[in-house]
């Protein structure tokens, strides 16, 4: 890379929006100057064979994917980077969704997704960073975004290192990091030393089922993030906003709380990666809270292995929204809330198929743990099972 200022080197350690992962954490991206611009590429994809055993699991053959493009130019003290993320979700997960016990958040064809997850958006991210030093360790931030990921809990999990050999979603993601794609977003932020402080406005509903265009609406939601960075192997955060009506089928806004720890330790090309992540979600007009906790890692071996595994406790209060008279019933009889346990082990070993590509293949198992209220509608012990082939763009 070409000589980069203060300004410059911040904004191409971010992830993705204004989020962070620790430093020492090497990203696997091609990186190329050209006529005093830094160029940054980066991709992968995951084919993904699924097995959902419960009766109401199911199975499916799809495919998930990420690429970020972005490109920086310095200018005196500061610096501008412009971002790009782009996924082929919408063609490669059919039906709108891929099986996921207990998973909900968002809808398919207006109904709201149960033990399901939905595709990402074909246009993840597309905004502009601005940067500026304007003391010794102290540099101003500012990003603007009409697609990209404000102020608002942690790195999300497709972008996340704990997370990079884990292709589905975690159960807590509408609790955590759901907000990773948020339309209309403006953050501006200061950092000094180990600290960053940030703060962001943006349109709070969540995306609609079109996944091939950009929405938009008011700036009706808010949020503000403490980062602390004691050193190259750890991140941590808090933060806290209010979103205007998240999910289009639930009216009330919502208060979401997050905070977490990311550590990495280096380790030959990558790192072991582990994430400790909680999120809230206070529900104004319930006036309820639900919780979720989060406990990931990913720890590399003999250079071309790779065993992963996280750990979910999650509050679930729309269990059976998409079937009205059994969750009127459900609620009547048992309630409306549920703590699910989700415990994932898996193994994924690198192949090295392709030349410029890291390609694995790898397989995860999760058991689950539910109240006995649900046993009757999901079995005595729910499981899930991923085979997966993972690419990676590798420089």
């Amino acid at each position: 890379m070409s000589g980069m200022n203060a300004a410059g080197e911040q904004l191409m350690n971010l992830s993705s929006g204004t989020s962070m992962q620790p430093e020492s954490w090497s990203m696997p991206m091609k990186m190329v100057s050209a006529d005093g611009w830094n160029l940054m590429f980066m991709g992968q994809a995951f084919l993904v064979e699924t097995d959902q055993v419960s009766p109401r699991g199911g199975d499916k053959f799809y495919s998930s994917s990420a690429g970020m493009f972005r490109a920086g130019h310095d200018f005196g003290r500061g610096s501008l980077l412009f971002d790009m993320m782009l996924s082929l979700d919408p063609p490669t997960i059919t039906e709108r969704r891929y099986p996921e016990l207990f998973q909900t958040g968002e809808t398919a064809f207006n109904k709201p997704l149960v033990d399901a997850q939905h595709p990402h958006n074909f246009i993840m991210a597309l905004g502009v960073h601005y940067a500026r030093s304007i003391a010794e360790d102290t540099v101003l931030q500012f990003y603007v975004a009409p697609v990209g990921d404000p102020a608002l809990g942690p790195v999300a999990f497709p972008h996340r290192a704990s997370a990079s050999e884990i292709p589905q979603a975690p159960l807590g993601h509408h609790w955590q990091d759901s907000t990773h794609i948020a339309y209309d977003v403006v953050t501006a932020g200061v950092l000094y030393k180990k600290f960053r402080l940030e703060a962001s406005g943006f349109y709070g509903t969540e995306p609609g089922e079109n996944r091939w265009i950009i929405d938009s609406g008011p700036i009706n939601s808010w949020s503000t993030r403490l980062w602390f960075l004691p050193g190259r192997n750890w991140a941590a955060q808090i933060s806290v906003g209010r979103l205007a009506r998240p999910e289009r089928q639930i009216p009330g806004d919502v208060v979401r709380s997050t905070a977490s720890v990311e550590y990495n330790r280096p380790i030959g090309d990558s790192g072991w990666a582990t994430s400790l992540i909680w999120g809230r979600n206070h529900e104004i007009l319930a006036h309820r809270n639900l919780n979720s906790y989060l406990l990931e890692s990913v720890l590399p071996f003999a250079r071309k292995n790779f065993l992963t595994g996280r750990a979910e406790l999650v509050d679930k209060d729309e269990l059976f929204a998409d079937q009205p008279s059994r969750e009127a019933t459900v609620d009547r009889t048992v309630g409306s809330t549920f703590r699910i346990g989700a415990y994932t082990l898996g193994y994924t070993r690198d192949i090295g198929v392709f030349k410029s590509t890291e390609t694995g293949i790898g397989v995860n198992f999760t058991a689950y743990t539910t109240p006995d209220a649900i046993k009757p509608y999901y079995g005595e012990h729910p499981t899930g099972w991923n085979v997966f082939l993972r690419l990676r763009y590798k420089p």
